[in-house]
Protein backbone atom coordinates (compact mmCIF):
# COMPACT_ATOMS: atom_id res chain seq x y z
CA UNK A 1 0.00 0.00 0.00
CA UNK A 2 1.50 3.32 -1.11
CA UNK A 3 0.87 6.89 0.01
CA UNK A 4 -0.04 7.82 -3.55
CA UNK A 5 -2.86 5.27 -3.40
CA UNK A 6 -4.15 6.68 -0.10
CA UNK A 7 -4.08 10.23 -1.49
CA UNK A 8 -5.98 9.11 -4.57
CA UNK A 9 -8.52 7.36 -2.34
CA UNK A 10 -9.10 10.49 -0.25
CA UNK A 11 -9.29 12.91 -3.17
CA UNK A 12 -11.73 10.75 -5.10
CA UNK A 13 -13.88 10.36 -1.98
CA UNK A 14 -13.95 14.11 -1.35
CA UNK A 15 -14.59 15.24 -4.91
CA UNK A 16 -16.71 12.27 -6.03
CA UNK A 17 -14.92 12.39 -9.35
CA UNK A 18 -11.83 10.82 -10.90
CA UNK A 19 -11.38 13.91 -13.08
CA UNK A 20 -11.45 16.34 -10.14
CA UNK A 21 -9.16 14.11 -8.10
CA UNK A 22 -6.68 13.94 -10.97
CA UNK A 23 -6.77 17.72 -11.33
CA UNK A 24 -5.98 18.15 -7.64
CA UNK A 25 -3.18 15.56 -7.79
CA UNK A 26 -1.76 17.22 -10.92
CA UNK A 27 -2.00 14.01 -12.91
CA UNK A 28 -4.37 12.37 -15.41
CA UNK A 29 -7.57 10.44 -14.80
CA UNK A 30 -6.23 7.00 -15.91
CA UNK A 31 -3.42 7.29 -13.35
CA UNK A 32 -5.88 7.93 -10.52
CA UNK A 33 -8.15 5.13 -11.74
CA UNK A 34 -5.15 2.77 -11.72
CA UNK A 35 -4.23 3.75 -8.15
CA UNK A 36 -7.77 3.01 -6.97
CA UNK A 37 -7.85 -0.30 -8.84
CA UNK A 38 -4.51 -1.39 -7.31
CA UNK A 39 -5.75 -0.47 -3.84
CA UNK A 40 -8.96 -2.45 -4.37
CA UNK A 41 -6.92 -5.46 -5.50
CA UNK A 42 -4.69 -5.22 -2.43
CA UNK A 43 -7.60 -4.84 -0.02
CA UNK A 44 -9.69 -7.40 -1.93
CA UNK A 45 -12.72 -5.14 -1.76
CA UNK A 46 -14.61 -2.77 -4.02
CA UNK A 47 -14.13 0.75 -2.65
CA UNK A 48 -16.40 2.79 -4.94
CA UNK A 49 -19.63 2.42 -6.86
CA UNK A 50 -19.85 4.33 -10.15
CA UNK A 51 -23.15 6.23 -10.39
CA UNK A 52 -24.53 9.06 -12.48
CA UNK A 53 -23.76 11.42 -9.58
CA UNK A 54 -20.12 10.31 -9.46
CA UNK A 55 -17.93 7.98 -7.41
CA UNK A 56 -19.72 6.89 -4.22
CA UNK A 57 -17.80 4.98 -1.50
CA UNK A 58 -19.02 1.50 -0.59
CA UNK A 59 -19.18 0.35 3.04
CA UNK A 60 -15.67 -1.05 2.65
CA UNK A 61 -14.64 2.21 1.02
CA UNK A 62 -15.80 4.25 4.00
CA UNK A 63 -13.68 2.09 6.33
CA UNK A 64 -10.66 2.47 4.05
CA UNK A 65 -11.17 6.24 3.86
CA UNK A 66 -11.25 6.62 7.64
CA UNK A 67 -8.07 4.58 7.97
CA UNK A 68 -6.36 6.60 5.24
CA UNK A 69 -7.28 9.85 7.01
CA UNK A 70 -5.71 8.60 10.25
CA UNK A 71 -2.53 7.59 8.44
CA UNK A 72 -2.19 10.93 6.64
CA UNK A 73 -2.89 12.83 9.86
CA UNK A 74 -0.11 10.91 11.64
CA UNK A 75 2.33 11.74 8.85
CA UNK A 76 1.43 15.41 9.16
CA UNK A 77 2.02 15.24 12.91
CA UNK A 78 5.46 13.73 12.38
CA UNK A 79 6.43 16.51 10.00
CA UNK A 80 5.13 19.15 12.39
CA UNK A 81 6.86 17.63 15.43
CA UNK A 82 10.20 17.47 13.66
CA UNK A 83 10.03 21.16 12.77
CA UNK A 84 11.22 23.59 15.42
CA UNK A 85 8.30 24.83 17.46
CA UNK A 86 9.65 28.38 17.57
CA UNK A 87 10.81 28.57 13.95
CA UNK A 88 9.90 31.77 12.13
CA UNK A 89 6.83 31.19 10.02
CA UNK A 90 7.34 31.35 6.27
CA UNK A 91 5.85 30.08 3.06
CA UNK A 92 2.65 30.95 1.19
CA UNK A 93 -0.87 30.99 2.59
CA UNK A 94 -3.79 31.25 0.18
CA UNK A 95 -7.06 32.56 1.61
CA UNK A 96 -10.34 32.83 -0.26
CA UNK A 97 -13.30 35.01 0.68
CA UNK A 98 -16.50 36.37 -0.90
CA UNK A 99 -16.28 39.73 -2.70
CA UNK A 100 -18.64 41.22 -0.10
CA UNK A 101 -16.01 40.70 2.61
CA UNK A 102 -12.77 41.18 0.70
CA UNK A 103 -12.80 44.96 1.06
CA UNK A 104 -13.41 44.72 4.80
CA UNK A 105 -10.97 41.94 5.69
CA UNK A 106 -8.07 42.25 3.24
CA UNK A 107 -6.30 45.20 4.87
CA UNK A 108 -6.45 44.03 8.51
CA UNK A 109 -5.45 40.47 7.53
CA UNK A 110 -2.43 41.66 5.53
CA UNK A 111 -1.45 43.97 8.41
CA UNK A 112 -1.77 41.21 11.02
CA UNK A 113 0.41 38.77 9.07
CA UNK A 114 2.98 41.38 8.08
CA UNK A 115 3.33 42.58 11.67
CA UNK A 116 3.85 39.12 13.19
CA UNK A 117 5.32 36.98 10.41
CA UNK A 118 6.73 39.11 7.56
CA UNK A 119 8.21 36.05 5.80
CA UNK A 120 4.74 34.64 5.15
CA UNK A 121 3.44 35.39 1.67
CA UNK A 122 -0.32 35.97 1.78
CA UNK A 123 -2.35 35.37 -1.36
CA UNK A 124 -5.99 36.51 -1.29
CA UNK A 125 -8.56 35.24 -3.79
CA UNK A 126 -12.05 36.76 -4.02
CA UNK A 127 -14.99 34.83 -5.47
CA UNK A 128 -18.48 33.59 -4.70
CA UNK A 129 -18.81 30.56 -2.41
CA UNK A 130 -19.34 28.09 -5.27
CA UNK A 131 -15.97 28.91 -6.81
CA UNK A 132 -14.21 28.97 -3.44
CA UNK A 133 -15.45 25.46 -2.66
CA UNK A 134 -14.21 24.18 -6.00
CA UNK A 135 -10.80 25.79 -5.50
CA UNK A 136 -10.52 24.32 -2.02
CA UNK A 137 -11.37 20.84 -3.30
CA UNK A 138 -8.62 21.23 -5.90
CA UNK A 139 -6.15 22.16 -3.17
CA UNK A 140 -5.72 25.74 -4.37
CA UNK A 141 -6.81 27.31 -1.06
CA UNK A 142 -5.50 26.77 2.46
CA UNK A 143 -8.63 28.27 4.02
CA UNK A 144 -11.69 30.17 2.89
CA UNK A 145 -14.55 32.19 4.31
CA UNK A 146 -17.71 30.60 2.93
CA UNK A 147 -21.41 31.07 3.27
CA UNK A 148 -22.65 27.98 5.08
CA UNK A 149 -24.17 25.21 3.02
CA UNK A 150 -24.84 21.53 3.54
CA UNK A 151 -22.28 19.76 5.72
CA UNK A 152 -19.28 18.46 3.81
CA UNK A 153 -16.92 15.82 5.15
CA UNK A 154 -14.21 17.31 2.96
CA UNK A 155 -14.19 20.56 4.95
CA UNK A 156 -13.74 21.46 8.59
CA UNK A 157 -15.81 24.58 9.32
CA UNK A 158 -15.71 27.07 12.18
CA UNK A 159 -18.77 29.38 12.52
CA UNK A 160 -17.91 33.09 12.28
CA UNK A 161 -21.18 35.08 12.27
CA UNK A 162 -24.63 35.49 10.76
CA UNK A 163 -25.45 38.48 8.58
CA UNK A 164 -28.83 39.87 7.64
CA UNK A 165 -29.81 40.24 3.99
CA UNK A 166 -31.29 43.44 2.55
CA UNK A 167 -33.33 44.39 -0.47
CA UNK A 168 -31.04 46.68 -2.51
CA UNK A 169 -32.44 48.96 -5.17
CA UNK A 170 -31.60 52.00 -7.28
CA UNK A 171 -31.70 55.50 -5.79
CA UNK A 172 -35.18 56.91 -5.54
CA UNK A 173 -36.81 53.49 -5.15
CA UNK A 174 -38.22 54.43 -1.74
CA UNK A 175 -36.16 51.91 0.25
CA UNK A 176 -35.14 52.97 3.75
CA UNK A 177 -32.94 51.32 6.35
CA UNK A 178 -35.47 52.43 8.95
CA UNK A 179 -38.37 50.51 7.41
CA UNK A 180 -38.41 46.82 6.54
CA UNK A 181 -39.93 45.51 3.32
CA UNK A 182 -42.29 42.50 3.59
CA UNK A 183 -41.28 39.64 1.33
CA UNK A 184 -44.88 39.39 0.15
CA UNK A 185 -44.51 42.82 -1.54
CA UNK A 186 -41.72 41.70 -3.87
CA UNK A 187 -43.98 40.09 -6.46
CA UNK A 188 -43.43 41.54 -9.92
CA UNK A 189 -40.18 43.28 -9.08
CA UNK A 190 -37.23 42.62 -11.38
CA UNK A 191 -34.16 41.04 -9.78
CA UNK A 192 -30.50 40.56 -10.66
CA UNK A 193 -28.98 37.72 -8.63
CA UNK A 194 -25.88 35.49 -8.59
CA UNK A 195 -26.08 32.12 -10.43
CA UNK A 196 -27.92 29.21 -8.84
CA UNK A 197 -24.77 27.40 -7.66
CA UNK A 198 -24.36 30.16 -5.07
CA UNK A 199 -26.57 29.85 -2.00
CA UNK A 200 -28.11 33.36 -2.03
CA UNK A 201 -30.48 32.92 -5.02
CA UNK A 202 -31.68 29.60 -3.62
CA UNK A 203 -32.54 31.31 -0.32
CA UNK A 204 -34.38 34.15 -2.06
CA UNK A 205 -36.29 31.89 -4.44
CA UNK A 206 -37.27 29.47 -1.64
CA UNK A 207 -38.57 32.34 0.51
CA UNK A 208 -40.54 33.62 -2.49
CA UNK A 209 -42.01 30.18 -3.14
CA UNK A 210 -43.01 29.83 0.52
CA UNK A 211 -44.87 33.16 0.28
CA UNK A 212 -46.40 32.38 -3.10
CA UNK A 213 -44.51 35.30 -4.62
CA UNK A 214 -43.32 35.26 -8.23
CA UNK A 215 -40.03 37.06 -8.80
CA UNK A 216 -39.01 38.31 -12.23
CA UNK A 217 -35.34 37.39 -12.73
CA UNK A 218 -33.73 39.68 -15.28
CA UNK A 219 -30.31 38.02 -15.09
CA UNK A 220 -28.06 35.87 -12.93
CA UNK A 221 -24.52 37.21 -12.98
CA UNK A 222 -21.36 35.83 -11.42
CA UNK A 223 -19.96 39.25 -10.54
CA UNK A 224 -20.81 41.42 -7.54
CA UNK A 225 -19.64 44.61 -9.26
CA UNK A 226 -21.75 43.86 -12.36
CA UNK A 227 -24.84 43.22 -10.22
CA UNK A 228 -24.21 46.46 -8.33
CA UNK A 229 -23.78 48.45 -11.56
CA UNK A 230 -27.02 47.12 -13.05
CA UNK A 231 -28.94 48.05 -9.91
CA UNK A 232 -27.36 51.53 -9.89
CA UNK A 233 -28.57 51.97 -13.48
CA UNK A 234 -32.12 51.13 -12.42
CA UNK A 235 -32.29 47.75 -14.16
CA UNK A 236 -33.71 46.01 -11.10
CA UNK A 237 -33.21 45.00 -7.48
CA UNK A 238 -30.93 42.54 -5.75
CA UNK A 239 -30.56 40.96 -2.31
CA UNK A 240 -27.26 41.42 -0.45
CA UNK A 241 -25.79 41.94 3.00
CA UNK A 242 -25.39 45.62 3.77
CA UNK A 243 -21.60 45.70 4.13
CA UNK A 244 -20.60 45.56 0.41
CA UNK A 245 -22.99 48.37 -0.57
CA UNK A 246 -22.69 50.57 2.54
CA UNK A 247 -20.66 53.31 0.83
CA UNK A 248 -23.02 53.32 -2.17
CA UNK A 249 -26.06 53.68 0.09
CA UNK A 250 -24.35 56.45 2.07
CA UNK A 251 -23.52 58.30 -1.15
CA UNK A 252 -27.04 57.90 -2.54
CA UNK A 253 -26.00 55.68 -5.44
CA UNK A 254 -28.11 52.81 -4.04
CA UNK A 255 -30.87 52.38 -1.50
CA UNK A 256 -31.51 49.46 0.84
CA UNK A 257 -34.05 48.12 3.32
CA UNK A 258 -34.13 45.08 5.62
CA UNK A 259 -36.41 42.26 4.52
CA UNK A 260 -39.12 40.90 6.79
CA UNK A 261 -41.62 38.06 6.78
CA UNK A 262 -39.22 36.28 6.54
CA UNK A 263 -36.10 38.17 7.56
CA UNK A 264 -33.35 36.44 5.62
CA UNK A 265 -29.89 35.83 7.06
CA UNK A 266 -27.01 33.52 6.29
CA UNK A 267 -24.06 32.22 8.24
CA UNK A 268 -20.40 32.66 7.48
CA UNK A 269 -17.88 29.94 8.31
CA UNK A 270 -14.11 29.63 8.11
CA UNK A 271 -13.43 26.42 6.19
CA UNK A 272 -10.27 24.34 5.92
CA UNK A 273 -9.67 21.05 4.09
CA UNK A 274 -10.20 18.09 6.42
CA UNK A 275 -7.85 15.79 4.53
CA UNK A 276 -4.64 17.53 5.51
CA UNK A 277 -3.27 19.30 8.53
CA UNK A 278 -2.80 23.03 7.85
CA UNK A 279 0.69 24.52 7.91
CA UNK A 280 1.63 26.63 10.92
CA UNK A 281 1.37 29.70 8.71
CA UNK A 282 -2.16 28.69 7.66
CA UNK A 283 -3.06 28.11 11.32
CA UNK A 284 -1.88 31.61 12.18
CA UNK A 285 -3.90 33.06 9.27
CA UNK A 286 -7.01 31.20 10.46
CA UNK A 287 -6.61 32.56 13.99
CA UNK A 288 -6.08 36.06 12.58
CA UNK A 289 -9.26 35.84 10.47
CA UNK A 290 -11.32 34.73 13.46
CA UNK A 291 -9.90 37.52 15.62
CA UNK A 292 -10.46 40.19 12.94
CA UNK A 293 -14.08 39.13 12.36
CA UNK A 294 -14.69 39.05 16.11
CA UNK A 295 -13.37 42.60 16.48
CA UNK A 296 -15.37 43.84 13.49
CA UNK A 297 -18.53 42.45 15.02
CA UNK A 298 -17.64 43.98 18.41
CA UNK A 299 -17.12 47.36 16.74
CA UNK A 300 -20.40 46.72 14.87
CA UNK A 301 -18.94 47.12 11.40
CA UNK A 302 -20.48 43.91 10.09
CA UNK A 303 -23.60 43.87 12.24
CA UNK A 304 -25.93 46.16 14.11
CA UNK A 305 -24.72 49.76 13.93
CA UNK A 306 -23.67 49.61 10.29
CA UNK A 307 -27.04 51.16 9.51
CA UNK A 308 -26.14 54.23 11.60
CA UNK A 309 -22.89 54.69 9.69
CA UNK A 310 -24.81 54.58 6.41
CA UNK A 311 -27.51 56.94 7.59
CA UNK A 312 -24.93 59.49 8.72
CA UNK A 313 -23.22 59.32 5.32
CA UNK A 314 -20.00 57.99 6.86
CA UNK A 315 -18.66 54.72 5.41
CA UNK A 316 -17.62 52.23 8.13
CA UNK A 317 -13.99 52.48 9.26
CA UNK A 318 -11.93 49.61 10.61
CA UNK A 319 -9.68 49.71 13.64
CA UNK A 320 -6.08 48.56 13.03
CA UNK A 321 -5.53 44.89 13.92
CA UNK A 322 -4.14 43.90 17.28
CA UNK A 323 -0.91 41.99 16.98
Amino acid sequence: MKLSQLKSLLYVAESGSLVKAADRLHTVQPAVSRQIRMLEEELKARLFERHGRGMVPTEAGHKAIEGARRIMAELDHIQSDVAEADATLSGKVTVGMPPALADLLALPLVQAIQASHPKVELQLMSAFTGHLRDWMQRGELDLAILYEQAHSRALHSTPLLRERLYLVGPPGSGLSLKKSVPFSSLGGKTFILPPRHHNLPAMVEQAAADKGVTLKILAKIDSLSAIRNLVVQGMGYTVLPLAPVASDVAAGRLSAAPLSGPALSRGLVLAQPSDRRPSRAAQFAAIAVIDIVRRLVQTQVLLGKLERAVQSGAPPRLAPPQT
